[in-house]
């Protein structure tokens, strides 16, 4: 019966203990960590990227890489949503604007990144037109075939960069919590890479190295930022009262 009773108790604090590290200050610390994953991997395929033509989307150089680009978005997603948990309260509009531009951006980025290692290698030998209208989009060539709302959805993309990482960026920078120099580098990034576009590709992937290295930054400072920790009450010990005692 002992036993019984001392096994019911070690499992309702082992629940216990779980439930009291699911707190709002470690998610928000792991995201942190999510959003250094994201920048290590955006930064870091930009000089192994394949090219991006026909004869590559067939290799496994291509299939591991662009199957990166998925994770990243997926790490980014919740990176960003740390990030912005951590400065809600004094990033206003602007953090709020810039918050969901980058979410809508790294949504939409994943699917194109899903398409890449997917559906491309299977096209490559039936619709080789369309496989390489659909990487000429990435790298600015004019495509044989229609490619319908490709096009457009890929400048969504762009403009959804630019604007995210310039708000959010100029919202963390004015919140003073994190880095200044880590935001002011995360606001730059989008129109640096607008700047390296014009240059042409594939010389425009170097613009995404400032962006990897502004997450790896924020990313670090959130999740290794200590904070005070909060009192807490302690269970089945209520306050006491001061109680008027009768006069004698």
């Amino acid at each position: 019966m002992n036993t019984n009773r001392q096994t019911i108790v070690s499992n309702a604090n082992n629940k216990q203990r779980t439930m009291n590290q699911i707190t709002a200050p470690n998610l928000i610390r792991w995201a942190g960590l999510s959003a250094m994953v994201t920048g290590i991997i955006f930064a870091g395929i930009q000089p192994i990227h394949p090219p991006d033509v026909l004869a590559s989307v067939t290799t496994s150089a291509w299939a591991i890489i662009t199957t990166l680009k998925t994770v990243m978005c997926l790490f980014g997603l919740f990176g960003i949503a740390g990030l912005y948990a951590r400065h809600v309260e004094k990033t206003g509009w602007l953090g709020l604007a810039g918050y969901l531009l980058l979410t809508i951006f790294y949504a939409v980025q994943m699917c194109f990144a899903f398409i890449e290692p997917l559906l491309l290698p299977l096209l490559a030998t039936e619709s080789p037109k369309f496989v390489a209208g659909f990487l000429g989009v990435l790298t600015g060539t004019p495509s044989e075939v229609s490619l319908g709302a490709i096009p457009v959805v890929n400048g969504l993309v762009a403009a959804l960069y630019l604007l995210g990482t310039l708000l959010f960026g100029i919202a963390i920078f004015r919140a003073r919590i994190l880095s200044r120099w880590a935001a002011g580098l995360l606001a730059l990034s989008g129109p640096l890479a607008i700047i390296m576009t014009i240059i042409g590709h594939p010389i425009n992937r170097v613009a995404a190295v400032p962006m990897g290295i502004s997450l790896i930054w924020l990313g670090y400072a959130l999740w290794s930022e200590r904070r005070a920790p909060v009192s807490e009450p302690v269970p089945g010990r209520a306050s006491l009262e001061l109680r008027p005692t009768a006069a004698e």
